[in-house]
């Protein structure tokens, strides 16, 4: 019975795993979501949940999220974030041991995450925590997700830029002439997911939706909520990842990518290079995007808002694995036939997870 894993079974695949050890299972308070990418299912991130509960047994409880499955993730980020929203509320409201929530997400999960966390931040109920009593609840001057307390907010190959930038999208081979018909065509395919990972949404004569998510819009708390996660993590391919380009899923401008070619890991062959980037103010970002006049004025907002909370950026690299060209699936450890190649990926996380 040692560190087996259970799950309840739908007819996709997993969506809840926790381990078969009662004792264990009882004590595991941390709630650890987990999204899929466009087209996906929850049986997707079957591989790495049964890794951290294996790992975890007594600490985490994972949660497969499961009600934006398929064709379902071509209605809008905002739609799927609605729903994302709802589902953890769900589980919050079954699981009542529950203290802690992190959130791992693949692709434009990581997208649906961000907004879904904007729905699920309770702001404190004690505004000045100088006049709290002793007998005041700590939970009541803590800003918190869906009541519980934020710890890891984890992406892997989202494009948290968009997909309109200049080889955002790799099989469009950074021809300009591709990349602009992509943007006419793209919610022909992809539908108002499309528009909103190309930023050519303007619903009411809004701003792109990718842009209003990197501050706080109307009832959608964004990036407060972002900015209560005790460690922001994004994993990204530097190459062969044919749908999400580097920059976009490392949160970076082209002059920031690093050399990663000469860096070697015995522990985690994979990762080629990791960093911490302190966040930064708005005086420092303005100051960095006058300098870099060859980036997209849109693409240069999101880079600065997203910046002004820290990230842990590390890089990931399959240039020597038989399955590189499917790197973007590889990262996540989708199936069978690449948890050979991508197994190490979910072991650094699961290693450097706070708990």
């Amino acid at each position: 019975m040692e560190n087996r894993v259970c799950s309840t079974e739908s007819v996709n695949g997993s969506c809840d795993v926790w381990s078969c050890q009662k004792s264990a299972a009882a004590s595991a308070d941390h709630l650890v979501i987990m999204v899929h990418g466009i087209l996906g299912s929850n049986a997707d991130w079957k591989f790495g949940a049964e890794q951290f509960v294996r790992t975890l047994p007594d600490k985490v409880f994972v949660h497969c999220s499961e009600k934006n499955m398929f064709r379902l993730t071509l209605d809008g980020v905002d739609v799927m974030g609605e729903r994302l929203a709802e589902e953890v509320l769900e589980v919050i409201q079954r699981k009542q041991n529950l203290r802690k929530i992190s959130f791992v997400a693949h692709s434009v999960g990581g997208l649906v995450a961000r907004y879904a966390i904007g729905r699920l931040y309770r702001p404190p109920k004690k505004e000045n925590v100088a006049d709290s009593t002793d007998d005041t609840n700590e939970d009541d001057i803590k800003a918190t997700i869906g009541g519980l307390e934020p710890m890891n907010f984890i992406t892997v190959a989202t494009p948290h830029l968009g997909s309109r930038g200049n080889k955002q999208v790799p099989f469009l081979f950074g021809v300009t002439a591709f990349e602009k018909a992509a943007r006419l065509l793209i919610h022909w395919i992809f539908k108002r997911t499309g528009r909103h990972l190309f930023l050519t949404d303007d619903d009411e004569g809004n701003a792109p939706l990718l842009k209003r998510m990197i501050e706080d819009y109307g009832d959608c708390f964004f990036m407060s909520a972002l900015c209560i996660f005790k460690c922001r993590v994004a994993y990204s391919n530097v190459g062969y990842d044919h749908i999400v380009g580097w920059r976009t899923s490392s949160i970076r401008r082209n002059y920031e990518l690093p050399k990663w070619e000469d860096n070697m890991n015995k522990e985690y062959p994979h990762i080629v290079y990791e960093e911490r980037c302190k966040a930064r103010d708005a005086e420092q970002s303005e100051l960095i995007s006058t300098e870099d006049d060859g980036l997209d004025k849109l693409e240069e907002e999101l880079v600065a808002g997203l910046s002004r909370v820290s990230w842990k950026k590390v890089d990931v690299s399959f240039h020597a694995s038989r399955q590189r060209f499917a790197a973007h699936s590889v990262i996540q450890v989708k199936d069978e036939m690449m948890h050979m190649e991508g197994a190490d990926v979910i072991r650094h996380m699961i290693d450097h997870f706070l708990l």
